[in-house]
């Protein structure tokens, strides 16, 4: 068979082309199907890279339907239908043995090909060879208070303090910035600024999303995991295979097991009339997803109900990703902080106590039969049906509670089920006074006693679950139209995975092996984003046909190489970058670059980088000395507007002010509500936590500056401005307070608007406001 009617044979199969053909013959295929669930359903199994696939579809359904008339059957079933000639060119083919010659050539797109170790080794080299070639000059250094102000905010994400700034410009010793850098990298606030950016990509928050949104109080466990990870630079190929795969690891650690709370980040819909099993589709979709963005930058989500249209992705390659996480479970373990015990043996004796006293054990167990007759049996009793949905809608996992012998649950899941029980006793014990009243009390009283106890912390985390059934395609990415059967695998682009049976925990070491491409250079690129304000990919979310050419490829490569050959060391790329002439150049505008190099593509300056929302109300309690510098832990709720936390469903979002030094918390606390997140964070254009999300958008409304002036945080911070100012600033409080807040003196002018702006009757707190303001303080020369 020919090229042509092999191309036709696949504009006939209803959206399961080939990939990579050339451009001359893409009108071909948009004669593909546009609904026909049926047919596609019948040759989900056709591929035309591969032989024995093609042969058992072609000689059968696929035949008949191209030589049919019948509407509703045929294909394609809209546009012209093959002509007598094609036909009999494929019947002749077929005839012949369908042999099916391989149509199918690698890719040559730059992303998916070896990385390639330059023999250049420096970082600068490869800009300035760029920069010479375009006959542009790099830019002199950066000033000294701006260099530590810019390195302190890109590594620890807090700004220096005014002693630290004159001790750095006092240094004129040759290693003066290489110790600064040190000493920041080794600070254990460097975790928690750069667990920022990775949350992101995690899309973590604290609550569930959807209708009810229900508050996670556990979420926070897995933040910690990052932020320690971080400051103890793990290893980046572990640091992946843990959050993957963790649970899976010879001997998992608690800590191995709460790292995979990474993949507990998908939203969780408890919305009554919600199909579970959708439900469940829906999030191992968002983990297959998330996981191709973060660790491959490929938009695998395109071929969720059809191939990918533009990147060499098939929909049956999707599912078999898909399918190392479809055996994935959600369960909540045990994972004490240091110092944490769990409840003594006198808790647990008081406990059974309690519930003994009110004839729990006894009364339980029929409620239990009642939910699971309105289970087995729905329609039959329209307030146990009720009952079953709050019941199945607010509780995780609860058709295993459900169908599993009660006497066979964990521990764990019978205190859940027990609990549960005790707070919604159901229509017939509700109907019992004395019976209600029971259930009341003891529920009062098992509050009172579990609130006694010291925190002993839990965490959300994954275990493997061999008894799901086998992972199908699904058509049209329907999640009730079950196609072909698919195993776990990988993207044929890619290098093999060369495993029988491979599990999560092969996927995870195969995202790192060496011969992996994309890893390295999708996560190089995003730590380079992280210090110029955008990748050298600058689509850092997309390395794929559609996104953007990498502006100095080899530079990237040298990058990922020194990554992936050096013990994958995050913080010695980083160390790399920052040192470099590159980075440490002026960011002041050039005129001679407005025309040549409006959006600084090539390095000729540094960039003036808008902070992120979190960093931004940092600065500001960093200056006015409220800032609790304590690292980890839960998250906290500062003060926010009044309205906001009301606009959740049947107000879940219970947002109760954090008193105390918790109140100053770093941003990166702040509890994360999906459907009313803190809105100084939105305004600042934080992410809305539903999907990854690989680099922030950068607006400039005047929402923004409102927040700054009036937000009742900034207006509070302003206020101990005021009075650090007042306290310490000595024969120069003005110049004090610059130096607070963006680590320089005033010039003469700002001086005297200042001086002028006193006379007129401003105080120190208005000052403060003003300071709060700059354009400078948030933002990252």
């Amino acid at each position: 068979m020919n090229f042509r009617t092999a191309l036709l044979l696949a504009a006939a199969s209803c959206c399961l082309w080939a990939q990579d053909f050339s451009k001359d013959v893409q009108p071909i295929f948009e004669r593909r199907c546009q609904g026909c669930h049926g047919a596609t359903q019948q040759m989900s199994n056709l591929r035309l890279d591969s032989p024995a696939s093609a042969a058992r579809v072609v000689n059968g359904p696929l035949f008949e339907r191209i030589s049919s008339t019948k509407k509703g059957f045929m294909m394609p079933p809209v546009g012209s239908p093959l002509t007598g000639e094609e036909i009999a060119k494929i019947k002749s083919w077929i005839d012949a043995g369908a042999k099916f010659p391989a149509v199918i050539a690698k890719s040559t797109h730059w992303a998916f090909q070896p990385i390639q170790h330059p023999a250049k080794t420096s970082i600068d080299a490869f800009v300035r060879e760029r920069l010479a070639k375009e006959n542009i000059a790099p830019s002199p250094e950066a000033d000294r208070r701006t260099l530590i102000r810019r390195v302190s905010l890109d590594l620890t994400g807090l700004p220096p303090e005014p002693r630290e700034v004159e001790e750095f410009v006092a240094d004129k010793s040759p290693d003066a910035y290489e110790k600064l850098v040190d000493r920041l990298l080794a600070s254990p606030h460097y975790g928690e600024k750069w667990a920022r950016a990775w949350l992101d990509v995690a899309h973590y928050a604290d609550s569930d999303g959807y209708e009810k949104d229900l508050s996670r109080p556990w979420a926070w466990r897995y933040r910690q995991w990052v932020i320690d990870a971080l400051n103890r630079d793990e290893p980046f190929d572990q640091f992946t295979i843990q959050q993957i795969a963790g649970d899976l690891l010879p001997n998992a650690t608690t800590d191995d097991r709460v790292a995979t709370g990474f993949l507990r980040n998908t939203l969780t819909n408890r919305e009554g009339g919600v199909d579970r099993n959708e439900a469940r589709f829906e999030q191992i979709i968002n983990r297959t997803n998330t996981v191709s963005t973060t660790w491959l930058g490929l938009t695998t989500g395109c071929a969720q109900c059809h191939n990918h249209k533009f990147d060499p992705i098939s929909q049956k390659e999707y599912y078999s990703l898909y399918a190392f996480f479809d055996h994935a479970e959600e369960e909540d373990i045990d994972a004490p902080m240091p110092g944490e015990k769990p409840p003594p043996a006198a808790y647990y004796a008081a406990r059974q106590e309690l519930l003994e006293q009110y004839w729990i054990p006894e009364l339980q167990p029929p409620w239990e039969r009642r939910l699971r007759e309105a289970y087995n049996h729905p329609g039959q009793s329209g307030e146990w049906d009720f009952t079953l949905t709050d019941f199945t809608s607010s509780i995780d996992r609860p058709y295993e509670l459900l169908t599993d012998d009660p006497e066979k649950r964990s521990p764990r899941d019978r205190d859940r089920m027990t609990i549960w029980f005790i707070q919604h006793m159901g229509v017939d014990y509700s109907k019992d006074i004395a019976t209600r009243g029971a259930l009341v009390e003891v529920r009062e009283k098992l509050g009172t006693l579990t609130a006694a106890l010291p925190s002993y912390s839990q965490a959300q985390a994954m275990h493997t679950d061999p008894s799901v059934p086998p992972t199908h395609l699904r058509v049209g990415g329907d999640y009730k139209t079950f196609g072909s059967e698919v195993s776990p695998g990988t993207l044929a682009i890619l290098p093999p995975l060369n495993v029988a049976a491979p599990t999560r925990l092969d996927l995870a070491r195969w995202l790192v092996s060496k011969e992996n491409p994309l890893t390295a250079r999708v996560t190089v690129n995003r730590i380079w984003q992280e210090f110029f304000g955008r990748g050298i990919v600058f689509t850092s979310e997309d390395f794929g046909t559609q996104g953007d050419r990498p502006s100095h490829p080899e530079l990237l490569d040298f990058l990922a190489s020194e990554f992936r050959d050096n013990g994958w060391s995050m913080k010695r790329i980083e160390k790399m970058i920052v040192m470099s002439a590159t980075y440490r150049q002026s960011s002041k505008a050039r005129p001679d670059l407005e025309t040549k190099d409006p959006e600084n593509t090539l390095l000729a300056r540094q960039a003036r980088v808008r902070l992120p929302a979190e960093l931004i109300r940092d600065q500001a309690l960093a200056a006015s000395g409220l800032l609790n510098p304590e690292i980890g832990g839960r998250s906290v709720y500062p003060p926010q507007p009044k309205g906001v936390a009301e606009v959740t469903y049947a107000n879940s979002g219970k947002w109760r002010d954090s008193t105390g030094a918790d109140k100053y918390r770093r941003g990166l606390y702040v509890h994360y509500q999906r459907t009313s997140p803190y809105p100084q964070m939105s305004n600042f254009d934080e992410p809305d936590s539903n999907v990854s999300c690989t680099r922030r958008r950068r607006s400039n409304t005047p929402l923004q500056a409102l927040n700054l002036l009036n937000d009742p945080v900034f207006y509070e911070a302003a206020q101990a401005l005021a009075a650090r100012i007042q306290k310490e600033g000595g024969a120069d409080p003005l110049g004090y307070g610059f130096e607070l807040c963006v680590a320089r003196l005033p010039s003469k002018t700002e001086r005297a608007r200042m001086e002028q702006y006193r006379a007129q009757g401003g105080d120190w707190v208005g000052i403060s406001r003003i300071l709060f303001n700059l354009d400078e303080l948030i933002t990252r020369e």
